[in-house]
């Protein structure tokens, strides 16, 4: 199946200027919105207890705070997707260690005044836990992001590699800024969903790239603008195919999946949208930017050629007992 024809040359590289200003607005805003809003740090990182609670009809919030506020002071109470499904997070510090053994029976009994409740969830984190949780995640985003950059240099080159991690960078921050903006919760889930989004957009901008290096070795176009329209229009149909369905799997879980998954699917949707539009129109035109050149790659392309029949000639002489 095939959206875009193969046969038809779209010229992208003509509007790199406009695409790139898009971005780099995207990115000042993300970053706005990081620095002035920041997170909405989930208990995964910054610590605490949240409990999850359902009833079986729906309740006012108001008389849910009134009950919980006579055990534990400073709670914060949400609904939790529908009227009936309550949200209620505690600092640690709040709860004695005796009290935390026993925190979803103590709370099922503060609440059922209001009718049959269930518990649906207890998670305990500490602070410690929380710090340290946090630094392993910025970690992982690092370790990460260095090993894609040597890994797309060995197989490409350094010109590449670059572009591919400046490409990571523009989804990263925007997805985080989206994160940010819509005050969606930063927990493990959500940073799965950067690691992923991370590989998936790598891997639709390696597609590009491969395309491109086969057009360098296969084609006598010399404009590299041009070489890179040619590549990135006879990948269009794989790339865009690709992304429309993933997008409607993730959006199929964000609407029916529940609050639980919302974070993560919601991530994975801008990252899909985002990794799509860099992988074509931010990618690429980094490669003329950092002064790629097709004429030198195609010399070295040239000598790695004949230094690998250079060593099958020699293979071949030892074989045959030539020396």
């Amino acid at each position: 199946m095939e959206l875009f024809s193969q046969n038809k040359v779209y010229d992208f590289m003509s509007k790199r200027n406009l695409f790139v200003s898009i971005s780099l607005i995207l990115i000042f805003l993300s970053l706005f919105s990081i620095f002035t809003k920041g997170f909405n740090w989930g208990i995964d990182f910054r610590g605490g207890i949240e409990i999850q609670v359902r009833f079986d009809k729906p309740v006012p919030i108001s008389e849910v705070r009134k009950l919980i506020s006579k055990e534990f002071k400073g709670a914060n109470i949400t609904t939790f997707g529908s009227p009936n499904e309550i949200l209620i997070r505690l600092n640690v510090d709040q709860v004695s260690g005796d009290v935390q053994k026993s925190l979803g029976a103590e709370v099922k009994k503060l609440l059922s005044p209001l009718g049959n409740v269930d518990i649906r969830r207890v998670d305990i984190v500490g602070a410690k836990v929380g710090n340290e949780l946090k630094e392993k995640g910025l970690k992982a985003l690092v370790f990460a992001i260095v090993g894609i950059l040597i890994y797309v240099a060995v197989r490409f080159e350094w010109r590449f590699a670059v572009a591919s991690v400046l490409a990571l960078m523009h989804d990263t921050i925007i997805s985080l800024g989206a994160v940010s903006f819509f005050h969606i919760e930063v927990n493990l889930d959500v940073l799965a969903a950067v690691l992923t989004l991370m590989g998936y957009s790598l891997n639709d901008t390696i597609v590009v790239f491969d395309r491109i290096r086969e057009q360098v070795r296969e084609s006598s176009i010399r404009d590299l603008a041009t070489l890179i329209n040619d590549a990135i229009s006879k990948t269009l149909s794989r790339t865009v195919l690709t992304s429309l369905t993933t997008f409607f799997v993730v959006l199929t879980l964000y609407l029916f999946g529940g609050e639980i998954i919302k974070p993560f699917s919601f991530t994975l949707l801008v990252g899909i949208i985002v990794g799509t539009y860099s992988s074509i129109f931010i990618a690429s035109p980094l490669l003329i930017w950092l002064g790629f050149r097709i004429d030198d790659y195609r010399k070295r392309l040239m000598e790695i050629e004949k230094r690998k029949r250079e060593k099958e000639k020699m293979r071949k002489m030892y074989e045959g007992g030539v020396v």
